[in-house]
């Protein structure tokens, strides 16, 4: 095709693109099949697969490469994708916006937040806000930081808080906190309530961890840790959710890394043990990430606001929990 060829008229693509095809677009993007998004939909597999060749009819360009046992976007898929979410998120921030014009602060804010988020200053700010705006309403998402990230991204979420790796340069981020992740054990394993233990007294035994526990990942420090530690190279269980390495420590499947702090109340209780290393233990960073082109409900620019501030009236020392 060529730059003359009329699937090339923007004024055209702006007349015929339906946005129902567009969202439909988003789903298929995010499926693995034809029949996954249809399923998603609830709409029958040929539905699906003709709306797929209306929109690219429309953009005149393949989307989707598919094939038996294949199914990618191409290049301009992931282009259309990129956009379409983005333009998705909008339209329905708008039809929340019109609906919550109302004297009173009304609006619903979606927090994305990483499993192990266990801060006072949010808890702080989300307890003012109620008080204040009693109409509001909250809903909190606990995702892995990715796909908080990724909330955020493409509109579905106010904010996120959570871990950060990569820096997305249309998005904000503000530091929350600083947490330090130690060793711990839990009632069945042989270094329960073991005294005086150094580190070589770890080596070999079995671990459990947070799937983003990699050197190439956000939890690199606590891989370097665990590391150190001589511990088994077999880890025995993994999971994004905090509450589920926790699990898996006190049932006696490994050695795990938690947060120092979080863990705190469950080696008081005798659940947890807390192992060697016992200093210099590596510090991760909790984040508030938000969109500012993400038109917000007064709600939501409200509670952002009141999380900012508290960042900024508190020292990062008193945002530090060892």
């Amino acid at each position: 095709m060529t730059a003359s060829d009329p699937h090339y008229d923007p004024d055209r693509i702006v007349r015929e693109l339906d946005w129902n095809l567009l969202r439909t677009f988003v789903t298929l993007a995010e499926s693995h099949s034809i029949t996954d998004a249809a399923n998603q939909l609830r709409l029958k597999q040929p539905t699906v697969s003709t709306a797929l060749k209306r929109l690219e009819d429309r953009v005149g360009r393949k989307l989707i490469n598919r094939s038996p046992g294949h199914y990618a976007l191409t290049e301009a898929g992931r282009l259309l994708y990129r956009e379409a979410v983005e333009i998705s998120g909008s339209v329905l921030r708008l039809s929340t916006l019109m609906r919550e014009m109302t004297d009173d602060v009304r609006g619903h804010v979606r927090l994305a937040v990483a499993s192990h988020v266990v801060s006072p200053l949010l808890d702080q700010a989300l307890a003012e806000f109620h008080v204040a705006h009693p109409q509001a309403t909250l809903s909190i998402d606990v995702l892995s930081s990715a796909k908080a990230i990724a909330e955020v991204a493409a509109k579905r979420a106010s904010f996120a808080i959570c871990l950060v790796g990569d820096h997305n340069p249309a998005l904000e981020y503000r530091r929350v906190f600083r947490e330090y992740f130690g060793l711990f054990c839990g009632p069945p394993h042989p270094l329960f309530k073991r005294e005086n233990l150094n580190i070589s007294d770890l080596e070999g035994h079995g671990s459990v961890s947070f799937e983003t526990d990699r050197l190439q990942d956000v939890l690199k420090p606590v891989t370097v840790m665990r590391a150190q530690a001589a511990l088994g190279q077999k880890i025995t269980g993994v999971s994004s959710h905090l509450e589920e390495v926790r699990r898996m420590i006190v049932a006696g499947l490994g050695i795990g890394p938690l947060p120092v702090h979080v863990a705190a109340r469950d080696v008081r209780d005798g659940q947890l043990w807390q192992v060697p290393p016992f200093e210099d233990l590596p510090s991760i960073d909790v984040y508030l990430v938000w969109s500012e082109r993400a038109a917000k409900n007064r709600a939501e620019q409200n509670l952002l606001d009141r999380i900012l501030q508290a960042i900024e009236d508190t020292p990062i020392e008193e945002r530090s929990y060892r």
